[in-house]
């Protein structure tokens, strides 16, 4: 066989060559990068996948035997399948389901407030126990859009009172510049399609 004149062994020692190279580049770019410590990451975005790939880390710390906590801000009385796997490791894993729904389900200000003030001192609790090597923050970005923290307390906690090693993930939409601004890693998803628009309810195995 050929392509462009050239037989299929001389593509694949093209090939071997090429790939050659991208590896000597890869490893100049490793051999620095020897820096382990707990890293701020944030989701945010419009783009469906926020809490999901949170979740995604957070079975991936457990796969290594890391205990992990989870406090949920907004997500407290959704039946999620999320939940169901992960309270199959209680030796591993501390679930906090502090939220009662969105706010435009609860209607009131003041016990949203309230929820948010409770969580957060869970999940204060949690970063500060050493025993936990990972806590993810469901949905804070929600709490701190609507003010029902201050988002100066949060950040002043993320940036100078979170140990060093412990790796925290905040998810939700909006987040705060300010908290972007201290994180190790930020993500944003972008919403390209979306079934809801069509008609498309949420779906178990899909959204919860």
């Amino acid at each position: 066989m050929k392509t462009d004149g050239m037989t299929e062994d001389e593509i694949n020692a093209r090939h071997a060559e090429k790939m050659a190279k991208k590896k000597a580049v890869r490893d100049r770019m490793l051999a620095d990068k020897t820096l382990e410590k707990g890293l701020l990451i944030v989701h945010t975005g419009k783009g469906k996948g926020k809490s999901t790939a949170a979740f995604g880390m957070v079975l991936r710390s457990i796969g290594h035997g890391f205990r992990t906590g989870v406090v949920q801000f907004v997500k407290g009385s959704w039946e999620t399948g999320e939940r169901h796997v992960l309270e199959r490791f209680p030796e591993l894993v501390t679930i906090t389901a502090m939220g009662e729904g969105f706010t435009w389900e609860t209607q009131d200000r003041e016990r949203d407030i309230a929820a948010a003030r409770a969580a957060w001192e869970a999940a204060k609790a949690m970063i500060r126990d050493p025993a936990y090597r990972m806590v993810l923050l469901d949905e804070l970005n929600i709490v701190l859009r609507y003010d029902y923290l201050p988002a100066e307390e949060v950040v002043a906690f993320l940036r100078d009172e979170k140990p060093a090693d412990t790796h925290v993930i905040v998810t939700g939409r909006n987040a705060k510049d300010e908290l972007i601004e201290i994180a190790d890693l930020v993500t944003e998803m972008t919403q390209i399609k979306h079934p809801f628009r069509d008609g498309v309810k949420a779906q178990a195995g899909i959204e919860f």
